[in-house]
């Protein structure tokens, strides 16, 4: 049996002298709002603004920030809750092997996190009720609902994600509602191509989420965190991300062969990029690599998102 050296005198006395850095408060709070899945939060606003133009509205920069501006709050919000309430019921172990978790790691108390979880909410409902204001008081109960779900996510009673419905949340929030309800706030009026358009920025948006929960199947079975890939296992659920990716393609070209503008499939120019994505989902090594393809998958949700939206709008004027 051996045992580790004791460390030298020198090494010792250079530990002792170097002070131990600790991360700044900003930097802290930066990192548990998750600034990387930021940009795919707002792709269904960008989706939703092409598609108002896409019926020729005129664009409405007021409720345009205003939409950003609530989805990159809900993702934020949704990012704190699912922090506290992981931390609260031992899903995030030494183990995990994503980024580390503000809560886990020490660097904030759930009061803190339960604080600015009071704060993002508050912010949320001010934008959202002037955005109720200009559109309509449907949008105070969608909105009621989009914070509901953002804290039932992994907390609360009984949280879905924990129960293999976290897909649904995504695609129903982060792509139906964000583009059909940034659309609307732009044209003031439904239309069939609002809820058309949402289908692939939320197919794309739920990739993410698969990505994420195909890297944590060890960690979130030993936790008791019964996601759809946990129940599903790992090849079906590298299977599940690759249809979700080819149907967000397979979208525009539909559009396009029943009758909408050839202009959408500017959106294919996005596929190649799926591709290394796939080969890491497919073949990765260690769960590790999968962080990169959760953060290419977002990518790829953004770029589709403005490419998308650019064929929407000038479909109008072709």
């Amino acid at each position: 049996m051996s045992v580790a050296p004791a460390p030298s005198s020198s090494s010792a006395a250079s530990s002792a002298s170097s002070p131990v850095e600790h991360p700044s408060a900003s930097s802290i709070w930066l990192h548990a709002a998750r600034p990387n899945t930021l940009p795919a939060a707002i792709a269904g606003v960008i989706v939703g603004l092409g598609a108002g133009l896409g019926v020729g509205a005129p664009f409405r920069i007021d409720t345009a920030a205003g939409c950003i501006a609530v989805a990159l709050l809900l993702q934020v919000l949704a990012n704190f809750a699912n922090d506290l309430s992981d931390f609260r019921k031992g899903a995030d172990t030494e183990a995990r092997q994503g980024p580390v978790r503000v809560a886990a790691a020490g660097l904030v108390t759930p009061r803190q996190l339960e604080l600015a979880i009071a704060i993002t909410i508050a912010a949320a409902c001010l934008v959202g009720l002037w955005l109720a204001y200009v559109g309509g008081p449907v949008l105070i109960g969608l909105g009621v609902l989009a914070v509901v779900a953002a804290l039932a996510y992994t907390g609360g009673p009984w949280p879905y994600g924990y129960r293999g419905l976290g897909e649904v949340f995504v695609f129903v929030f982060f792509g139906l509602v964000a583009v059909v309800g940034t659309a609307y706030l732009q044209a003031d009026r439904l239309d069939p191509l609002f809820f058309a358009a949402s289908v692939p920025v939320g197919l794309l948006i739920t990739a993410i989420l698969i990505v994420n929960n195909l890297r944590d199947i060890p960690t979130d079975r030993a936790a008791g965190k019964r996601t759809l890939a946990v129940m599903l296992g790992e090849r079906a659920t590298q299977a599940e991300w690759l249809a979700f990716v080819v149907a967000a393609f397979a979208v525009p070209v539909l559009l396009v062969a029943a009758g909408r503008s050839w202009t959408l499939l500017l959106t294919l120019v996005a596929a190649p990029i799926a591709l290394p994505l796939w080969r890491t989902v497919r073949g990765f090594s260690e769960r590790r690599q999968l962080n990169m393809a959760l953060k290419g998958t977002a990518r790829l949700a953004l770029v589709v998102a403005v490419l998308f939206a650019l064929g929407l709008a000038s479909g109008a004027r072709s």
